[in-house]
């Protein structure tokens, strides 16, 4: 049985009439770690709220900033609490109620190291086989912002499956994908933090490493996406939350919008709403439920505003 959250029971069994926001929740204020795929959701949800008649701000933040920000309630949501990847470090803010979850917006996500296939083929297979071939790899491991990369630093530093004084390369995830991007073109070898759903699952021949459930858990980092907010969030605005309880991606319609911005060039916000004319079915279960901010209904707001 699927885990509901105490929020997500709590928003299901109110009335489509309880859902009324005030002047107070016009303006959602949102993290945004700069990953594509948060960029496609938390754009996406901004299209869907304009139309509402919110102001969804995205605010670019390091991911322990971003919970300090929902802790101190300097920001509203986040779609980016990855499972399990998060959960150790984060555990105090949950166990301590600094946070509450909406929902989960994304199920069948992978998140753990990756290498190209010519160097699977060549005998990289596992997190162990890593060390065997330290040479080739430099020693290096590419990882993306610092903050997220937290599981690799942690495995280096005990030198766990004998990568003792490798180093984690922290940049960005536009950084680390133009290395891989590099590499691939050169056929050189290279071991960096790859997940699904990215476009890189679909440009590159790649992967995943087994061995690694100690740093990021079963079946290759098998993972779910929440949503979160700061504490009281839900119960001030409902209708908002009521929408953000309701969002939910699958793997692929991600894969694609996402590569609409690596690969097409499209902002987020124009990817994200170029999907959602090209899917507009997925529009009926995000506002099941869900008014416009002055009580109108709010699926009809939004198929008038993308000119569905």
């Amino acid at each position: 049985m699927k885990r509901i959250s105490v929020i997500a029971m709590f928003l299901s069994a109110l009335s489509p009439a309880a859902f009324a926001d005030d002047a107070s929740c016009t303006k959602i204020r949102s993290a945004d770690l700069g990953w594509t795929d948060i960029a496609i959701t938390t754009n996406t949800a901004a299209v869907i709220l304009k139309s509402l008649g919110y102001q969804m701000d995205n605010t670019l933040l390091g991911l322990t900033v971003s919970y300090e920000a929902l802790k101190n309630k300097d920001q509203d949501v986040f779609l980016g609490n990855w499972r399990p990847a998060q959960d150790v470090e984060f555990a105090p803010y949950y166990d301590q109620k600094q946070v509450e979850v909406l929902n989960t917006n994304l199920e069948g996500a992978k998140y753990t190291l990756a290498v190209p296939t010519y160097v699977a083929d060549a005998g990289v297979k596992s997190f162990d086989d890593l060390a065997k071939f330290a040479d080739k790899f430099n020693k290096k491991i590419y990882g993306i912002e610092p903050g997220s990369n937290k599981p690799l630093v942690d495995m280096v530093t005990a030198g766990t499956h004998g990568l003792a004084g490798w180093e984690v390369v922290e940049s960005s995830e536009v950084g680390m994908m133009t290395e891989v991007k590099k590499a691939v073109a050169d056929k050189r070898w290279i071991v960096f933090l790859g997940w699904q759903p990215h476009p890189m699952n679909v440009d590159y021949k790649m992967t995943y490493l087994s061995g690694g459930d100690a740093e990021f858990g079963p079946n290759f980092g098998g993972a779910t996406v929440r949503t979160i907010s700061r504490v009281g969030y839900a119960a001030q605005c409902p209708n908002a939350a009521k929408f953000f309880s309701n969002l939910v991606f699958d793997i692929d319609y991600e894969n694609i919008a996402m590569r609409k911005v690596t690969a097409d060039g499209l902002s987020p916000e124009a990817a994200a709403t170029e999907m959602m004319k090209q899917h507009p079915e997925k529009l009926s279960g995000w506002l099941n439920g869900v008014t416009t901010l002055d009580g109108k209904p709010g699926l009809d707001a939004v198929k008038a505003a993308l000119g569905l």
